[in-house]
C-alpha cells in the first residue's frame, strides 16, 4: 500500500520534468487535458473553491447589514464558541469577507489541489480540518485567558473571524514533507519565518492562529512520517 507521507520527490527533478513537458510541441492542445486531470484528482479542493464562490456571491446579494450579521454569526469569536462551538467551527470555514476571492480560489485550485493529489482526499480533509479546528480553539482559548486578565478590549470577544486561512496554513506547512533534503528544511523555514515576521510587525490573534496552524501541520506531518516509517521497518523485518 502506497503511503503518501513516504512518497517524497526531488524538487529539482520535478521542475526539470515540468520544463520538459512545457517545451514539448502542442502545449496549447495538451494544456486543457492536463488541467482537467489536475482538478479531477482533487475533488474536495474544487468543491471547496466552488462553495467559497457561492457563499461570496450570497453575501453580495443580501446587503451590508445582513452580510455583517451573517459573518458575525459564523465567526469563531469567544461569544459564538461558548454558545455553539460545533456549528461555528464548521460555518466559519466557508465564509470570506471582502471582494471577490480570486486569490483564495486560486490557492485552492493550485496549492490545495496539489496537496490533495499527494495526500488523497480523505487525508487532505482531515489535515485541513485539524488545522482549522485546532488553531481556532487555541486562539479562542488565548482570548478567553487574556480577557480574564484584562489584557485586551472586551470587543475582541465578539469580533468577526471567518475564513479558510488556518486550514490552508496547516496543509501548506505539511507540504514540506512532500519534498526531501534541503528543500524540506527551506520550506519549513520560509513558512514559519513569514508567519513570525507577521507577528513581529503587527501582531493580531489571527497571526498567532496562523502560526499555531503551521505548527499543527508540521506536527501532523512529523507524526505521520515517523509512524509509517516505523511500520515499513516492521514489515521489512517480518519479510
Amino acid at each position: 500500500m502506497a503511503v503518501p507521507w513516504l512518497q517524497t520527490v526531488d524538487l529539482g527533478a520535478e521542475l526539470r520534468a515540468a520544463g520538459d513537458w512545457l517545451r514539448r510541441p502542442g502545449l496549447v492542445r495538451r494544456l486543457p487535458g492536463a488541467l482537467r486531470a489536475h482538478l479531477a484528482a482533487a475533488p474536495a479542493s474544487v468543491a471547496y473553491a466552488f462553495t467559497l464562490f457561492v457563499t461570496w456571491w450570497t453575501l453580495r446579494g443580501v446587503g451590508e447589514s445582513v452580510e455583517h450579521r451573517l459573518i458575525l454569526s459564523a465567526s469563531t469569536n469567544l461569544r459564538n464558541m461558548q454558545r455553539d462551538p460545533v456549528q461555528v467551527l464548521v460555518a466559519s470555514a466557508f465564509w470570506i469577507e471582502g471582494g471577490f476571492p480570486w486569490l483564495v480560489i486560486a490557492e485552492f485550485l493550485v496549492v490545495m489541489a496539489a496537496a490533495e493529489r499527494w495526500l488523497g482526499t480523505g487525508r487532505w480533509i482531515a489535515l485541513f480540518a485539524t488545522g482549522h479546528i485546532g488553531a481556532s480553539l487555541l486562539v479562542v482559548t488565548a482570548i478567553d485567558r487574556a480577557l480574564d486578565r484584562d489584557l485586551i478590549p472586551v470587543r475582541v470577544a465578539t469580533a468577526a473571524d471567518v475564513g479558510t486561512s488556518y486550514g490552508f496554513t496547516a496543509v501548506l506547512a505539511a507540504l514540506a514533507f512532500r519534498f526531501r533534503g534541503w528543500v524540506r528544511v527551506v520550506w519549513v523555514v520560509v513558512v514559519l519565518g513569514a508567519l513570525v515576521v507577521a507577528i513581529v510587525i503587527e501582531p493580531t490573534f489571527t497571526d498567532y492562529g496562523h502560526f499555531c496552524a503551521a505548527l499543527i501541520g508540521l506536527l501532523v506531518g512529523t507524526a505521520a512520517t515517523l509512524f509509517w516509517r516505523r511500520i515499513e521497518r516492521h514489515r521489512a523485518v517480518r519479510s
